[in-house]
């Protein structure tokens, strides 16, 4: 039986964090390894899309009835959210190349996550 996400929030939340932590430090890389690649690279698609798969799973987590955060700060989080799936539609369209938002911000959301 394979247990759902708020499942281990509640019952372990130290492992759910420092795995949330895991995803965005892997977040990260990708894109790293991404900004000096072509439009269009697999290594910009393999992040971008990461990136997408992370945020959308964060955001569904912010939505749940269960999440204890203040709801500013699921406002802000979901403003964010936004901000990344735009850009990262931009990358993906080959609108845009500049990673430079997209790993500050994922920066920003993980160290907000380590403290």
């Amino acid at each position: 039986m394979r247990a759902e996400y708020s499942d281990v929030r509640q019952t372990a939340p130290s492992l759910a964090r420092e795995q949330e932590v895991e995803a965005f430090e892997t977040g990260i890389a990708l894109m790293e390894a991404a900004r000096d690649t072509p439009a269009q690279s697999a290594e910009a698609i393999t992040a971008a899309r990461y990136i997408q798969r992370l945020w959308r799973y964060l955001l569904k987590d912010v939505n749940d009835p269960a999440n204890e955060l203040s709801d500013e700060l699921k406002a802000n989080l979901v403003s964010i959210g936004l901000f990344v799936f735009k850009e990262t539609d931009r990358i993906l369209a080959s609108d845009s190349s500049d990673w430079t938002g997209l790993i500050e911000i994922n920066r920003t959301v993980r160290e907000g996550l380590s403290s």
